[in-house]
């Protein structure tokens, strides 16, 4: 009922149609485009991202140091370049985004202004299921201000035989231990189930229990409206090379919301990039605070990393976030139907069924299946995400993905299982 011909009618009607031809896709030995639903893990290269850079490498040929102040986009204020329209995709106001660092050294720099604990509150809270750098990078925070993380970690956890957090237990954990806990560090999508959590929910309930809150939005940025503002949560982090297409390992982002612009009384790790902008140069002045994010900035950035995310948010906001979104659901919704259609005695979708409370991945389980799957997937050009012990996370993504790959996906998968 709804096969390749509703697929098919669906591209055409499809408005953001077009900008899958702004992205290399790969291609198989054979030179035929593969199912690409991996941009939870990398996104594609968008073609406009080498002359971005190459207009880098051209200037700092021609120029030099001059490129500082005379490149056609100067490298003194590049991260200026990209503040606006990555506050738009985080939701955000400009004032509270910075893009710096990597995902895990962004975090820590923000525990060092946010997880301020004390001898009775002094505990970190993150989901039990946490990304692996994200549990490791609180553990050590616990260990560096001497106390025993196997104590100090409290796990948010599902119940039995579920995979999904619910919020009542949440709240419950606050109410017994809310008084011992510092920081609640949660992910705003986790990236084994693809829920996204409420992030203004999870903000206000901390906050009541007098806890700071951050979030590490990797799989959220590009992906979901985020409303990082709206939340009130005190910090967010997130990398760009997923959902934003950056290139792997590039700089990431980061957001302090906006009360906390101007207090410089916060405890942080400085460097000449967050000194005042007018007096930088000067070199002996004492340390004058920048406000808003760039306060958190250590060192000039690298140019190369930030013209390849230029490349991508310069997409992005030509496009916009409510289209992504949309697009997004429908293509997921039009995936799940068609997962659904083989069976729930054979494939189990552990990503929550409401549209709001996921973004565009989707995890599966098939039954009795192993790592083999998700070969004879790639094998036959579908390129998944496998997560042990047993989940493959597809993720079309609306930028480059189709409602044929989509279709196509489902049809390789079938094929696979009646072998």
């Amino acid at each position: 009922m709804l096969g390749l011909d509703f697929a098919l009618e669906q591209d055409k009607k499809d408005v953001l149609k077009p900008y899958k031809d702004q992205f290399y896709i790969p291609k198989d030995k054979h030179g035929n485009n593969l199912i690409y639903m991996t941009g939870n893990s990398l996104g594609l290269q968008p073609k406009s991202t080498k002359h971005y850079i190459n207009q880098e490498l051209t200037d700092w040929a021609a120029l030099g140091v001059e490129g500082h102040f005379e490149a056609k986009n100067p490298w003194l204020p590049y991260h200026e370049f990209l503040t606006e329209s990555m506050a738009k995709v985080v939701g955000a106001k400009p004032i509270e985004v910075v893009v710096m660092n990597t995902l895990t050294t962004n975090l820590h720099l923000m525990m060092v202004s946010f997880y301020k604990p004390t001898k009775t509150r002094y505990k970190i809270l993150i989901e039990s299921d946490a990304f692996p750098s994200d549990k490791y990078a609180v553990e050590s925070q616990l260990r560096h201000h001497g106390f025993d993380h196997n104590e100090g970690l409290i796990l948010w956890q599902p119940r039995d035989n579920e995979e999904l957090l619910r919020y009542e237990d949440l709240e419950a954990i606050l109410d017994t231990q809310g008084d011992e806990i510092a920081l609640i560090m949660i992910g705003g999508i986790n990236y084994y189930t693809g829920q996204y959590f409420n992030l203004k929910r999870i903000t206000e309930l901390g906050h009541k229990h007098g806890c700071k809150v951050g979030f590490d939005c990797a799989h959220g940025a590009g992906n979901v409206k985020l409303n990082l503002h709206d939340s009130g949560a005190d910090f967010a982090v997130w990398c760009t090379y997923k959902y934003l297409n950056s290139g792997p390992g590039s700089l990431a982002g980061c957001f302090v919301h906006e009360r906390h612009a101007h207090n410089k009384d916060l405890n942080r790790f400085t460097g000449w990039w967050s000194h005042n902008k007018a007096t930088r140069f000067t070199m002996r002045d004492e340390f004058d605070q920048l406000p808003g994010a760039e306060g958190w900035q250590l060192s000039n950035p690298p140019i190369l990393s930030m013209a390849a995310i230029k490349a991508s948010l310069d997409i992005f906001h030509e496009v916009g976030i409510d289209a992504l979104v949309e697009k997004s659901k429908q293509l997921t919704g039009y995936f799940e139907f068609l997962l659904k259609e083989l069976g729930d005695d054979i494939i189990r979708i552990i990503t929550p069924k409401h549209p709001e409370e996921r973004g565009c991945q989707l995890s599966i389980q098939v039954k009795n299946a192993d790592k083999t799957l998700h070969h004879k997937l790639t094998e036959a050009g579908v390129i998944t995400d496998w997560r042990e012990p047993d989940v493959i996370r597809c993720a079309p993504v609306p930028l480059y993905n189709s409602f044929e790959d989509v279709y196509v996906l489902v049809e390789k998968l079938k094929t696979i299982l009646n072998e």
